[in-house]
């Protein structure tokens, strides 16, 4: 039985709507735009109440943010601003701190911070918290349900995103296809086609983000995409200026097209034809690395560690993923649409291919190092679990390109195809320019019966009408007699191709592995807008360690409860010790019933101990301030380490206890 490729029609049309389902499905299932940087911590915390108003609010972030005047907003319990708007920054070495100002003589009750930012790898992020200044009261502010980087404007960008990612494959796959492995692809006009489109494809899709830019970080309302003074903040930013030296770049990119399908195309002298193409190799890979370097600047490999080294990795990477999905893509038009692909590109893309792959797996392990860190980060954080989905897909088409190499060494052997007896597929090659070749039943083929029919009658009746109709109706007829004949030699040149079974099966797998490719490119779309598992894990662990610890430059805030086994003698000490490192310190005490009602007691008393140094205890005597209050200032931390806190609540004369906590104190 005959090998034959599935219609294009029909097969690639189902391929491509079901790999645009599965893309669909994982840009909808992906939460909006988180990012590298994480809050990690804020003074007050949430939820915290102070006795009284604070001067400042200070955040702390897991990487460097780009901060604006209105980054952090704090909003009374009327929902009117509570701070100056003027942003301090307080980054000291490797600790990412801003703060604003609150003004002075603010009342007691319930204050809403809210905050929003971009991160150094060019994502926003934002958030809310609560504090309380005397004791919690109602508050009427009411935040967007929107997170900044969703809705409508976070779609459209997203969507940009994956669309420069396709067009940056196809653009520089498609001229490395060409220069590599297909020299004559240069005159081929489907060919053509496929690598102009993949650079209008990638200047529209960078436009597009260019445009996006001010809202996506921003209000999230795609009216402010034409908001000029917006533009003009967005072009000072660092993703701004990685999308201006991408559209230059792509200036040249233009260039390199027009060489490549001009004069390259046209040379006829091989020496001259061979210069002309290492100098189109040479610029062509400087443009290509350009271009992929306003990714590697802009997002995720410039922060975290190692940026030195990420940055040209991810280079690597991208340069490695467009040579085979954009040579790919260009295989599979030019196996489908152009008269023939001769064997030895398909044979050259293929050692290509391979060393793109293997390529990717060395890039691609240091980058997975850097980005998750640890196993329970591969497992437990949604960049771990993309991350997972990728590597899977990534097997699969692998193992489809496999199936490629083997119809390619196939295709490759000829001796294998003389020595392989005629098929019935080859036989049918044969009879093609004879009146008995077979046809395919129903309507396809007996269109093509009525052509043929058509074009081997045509001569006769050309020269007969040319003879007895006035000389006005002969180009007519000669133009339709043209159209006949060039119908007829792509019937063909397509019976031709269809019954070659290694080339029918190449066709089939290539299809099937740019569907693949397809998904394969959304995953990693989304994984460039998820934050990184290393991240998000160290952004828990320091939360987790603000409540019972204290980080370097972080208040120390901890709750022991006690009972002292008499009357009233249950309760809840809440101490706060500000700003929790060595030197001056503010120490408040709080004093609350199981029910969290204020507990007067006569006496409280603090000792505290460095054990690990031998110093210690060391007193403390607060003052009553109020019912439940407890303060004193100018508490003296020596050293920093591992200090053991002591609190003595006396709640009558013969009750009292003494409850203790280990704590870090920078």
């Amino acid at each position: 039985m005959t090998t034959t490729a599935p219609r294009l029609g029909t097969a690639l049309a189902r391929l491509l709507i079901l790999a645009a389902a599965l893309l669909g499905a994982l840009l909808a299932g992906a939460a909006p735009a988180s990012a590298h940087a994480a809050l990690t911590g804020s003074d007050p915390k949430d939820g915290a109440v102070v006795a009284s108003a604070p001067k400042e609010v200070n955040l702390t972030f897991s990487e460097q943010v780009a901060m604006s005047a209105d980054s952090i907003r704090v909003l009374d319990p009327a929902g009117r601003r509570a701070d100056t708007g003027e942003i301090r920054d307080l980054c000291s070495g490797s600790v990412v701190r801003y703060g604003v100002g609150l003004r002075a003589g603010l009342p007691d009750g319930t204050y809403t911070v809210a905050w929003q930012t971009v991160s150094a790898d060019s994502h926003p992020i934002s958030g809310a918290f609560t504090f309380s200044i005397g004791a919690p009261s109602t508050t009427s502010v009411a935040l967007p349900d929107r997170s900044v980087g969703g809705g409508l404007v976070g779609t459209l960008y997203g969507i940009a995103r994956y669309v420069s990612y396709a067009g940056f494959a196809i653009l520089v796959g498609g001229g490395a296809f060409v220069l590599a492995c297909w020299p004559r692809g240069a005159s081929v006009r489907p060919v053509q086609q496929t690598v102009v489109r993949g650079w209008l494809t990638l200047t529209g899709a960078t436009l597009v983000m260019l445009l996006l830019r001010n809202p996506y970080t921003g209000s999230g309302e795609l009216s402010d995409a034409f908001d000029l003074a917006g533009l003009k903040a967005v072009l000072e930013t660092k993703t701004g200026a990685a999308l201006t030296s991408r559209l230059l770049l792509l200036g040249a990119a233009a260039l390199f097209v027009a060489v490549l399908f001009g004069a390259y195309a046209r040379r006829t002298d091989p020496k001259e034809k061979k210069d002309l193409a290492f100098g189109l190799g040479i610029g062509g890979t400087v443009v290509a690395a350009g271009i992929a370097g306003t990714w590697a600047l802009a997002e995720h490999a410039s922060t975290g560690i190692q940026p030195g080294v990420a940055m040209p990795v991810d280079i690597l990477h991208l340069l490695a993923v467009a040579a085979w999905l954009g040579g790919l893509t260009v295989l599979l038009v030019s196996l489908y649409r152009a008269p023939s692909v001769p064997r030895t590109a398909v044979e050259r893309f293929s050692k290509v291919a391979f060393g793109s792959v293997a390529v990717l797996v060395a890039t691609g392990i240091y980058q997975s190092w850097r980005q998750v860190g640890s196993w329970s980060a591969l497992t437990g954080t949604r960049y771990g679990q993309l991350l997972l989905v990728k590597i899977g897909l990534m097997c699969v088409l692998v193992g489809i390109a496999w199936i490629s190499r083997r119809w390619t060494r196939r295709l490759a052997d000829p001796t294998t195809a003389e020595a392989e007896p005629e098929t019935e597929g080859s036989g049918e090659a044969g009879e093609a320019e004879g009146a008995g070749e077979p046809r395919k039943p129903g309507k396809d083929g007996e269109a093509e019966e009525a052509e043929e029919a058509e074009g081997e009658a045509a001569p006769e009746e050309a020269v007969e009408e040319t003879a007895d109709a006035p000389a006005a109706v002969a180009p007519e007829r000669a133009a339709q007699l043209a159209r006949q004949q060039a119908a007829v030699a792509t019937a063909r040149r397509k019976r031709e191709r269809d019954a070659d079974p290694e080339r029918a099966g190449l066709r089939r797998s290539v299809l099937t592995e740019a569907a693949v490719a397809v998904v394969l490119l959304a995953v990693t779309t989304v994984l460039t807008s998820t934050e990184p598992g290393r991240t998000e894990e160290e952004a828990g662990q320091g939360t987790a360690a603000a409540g019972p610890a204290a980080v370097p430059d972080r208040p120390v805030d901890i709750r022991l409860p006690f009972d002292t086994g008499g009357v009233e003698g249950k309760g809840v000490v809440r101490l706060s010790l500000d700003p929790g490192r060595t030197g001056a310190n503010a120490l408040h005490i709080f004093v609350e019933r199981p029910n969290g009602k204020p507990l007067d007691v006569p006496e409280i008393k603090v000792a505290l101990t460095l054990e690990a140094k031998d110093v210690g205890p060391l007193p403390v005597a607060p003052d009553r301030i109020q019912t439940g209050h407890w303060s004193a200032s100018g508490v003296q931390i020596p050293m920093p380490g591992e200090w053991r806190i002591q609190v003595t609540v006396r709640t009558s004369e013969i009750d009292q206890t003494t409850i203790d906590k280990n704590v870090k104190i920078g």
